[in-house]
């Protein structure tokens, strides 16, 4: 089964995630923020992120950084609701960063579900 790593400090975020991706009959593992993110990507070694761009303690822009440091090919969709800028700013730094997809919130869950699936049948 594959598996799919969410990061993302907000609870009910990664409670609608897991619940969208379970659907897809996909493993999912759950992260609150990018140090625990890390860390669940090098025990876990899921075949999909996905993670939120704005965080405390470490924000997803270096998580993404540290992450393709481990695995370059590793396959990232980036999420972000913006912050203090427009969220289209922070996706386009973690597009710069080697991340495959991104979307900004609120997600459409047709179109996520079927990128998920279109990503991880392409591996």
């Amino acid at each position: 089964m594959r598996k799919v790593l969410i990061i993302d400090d907000e609870s009910s975020i990664r409670k609608f995630l897991r619940k969208l991706i379970e659907k897809g009959n996909y493993q999912v593992i759950e992260a609150e923020n990018g140090n625990q993110g890390i860390e669940a990507y090098k025990k876990n070694r899921p075949d999909l992120i996905i993670t939120d761009l704005i965080m405390p303690e470490k924000d997803g822009l270096e998580t993404i950084e540290e992450i393709k440091i481990l695995n370059p090919d590793v396959k990232i969709i980036g999420i972000s609701g913006g912050g203090t800028l427009d969220p289209e700013i922070y996706l386009n730094l973690a597009s710069k960063l080697g991340v495959d997809r991104t979307f900004a919130k609120p997600i459409d869950n047709d179109i996520l579900l079927s990128t998920i699936k279109e990503m991880l049948s392409s591996r």
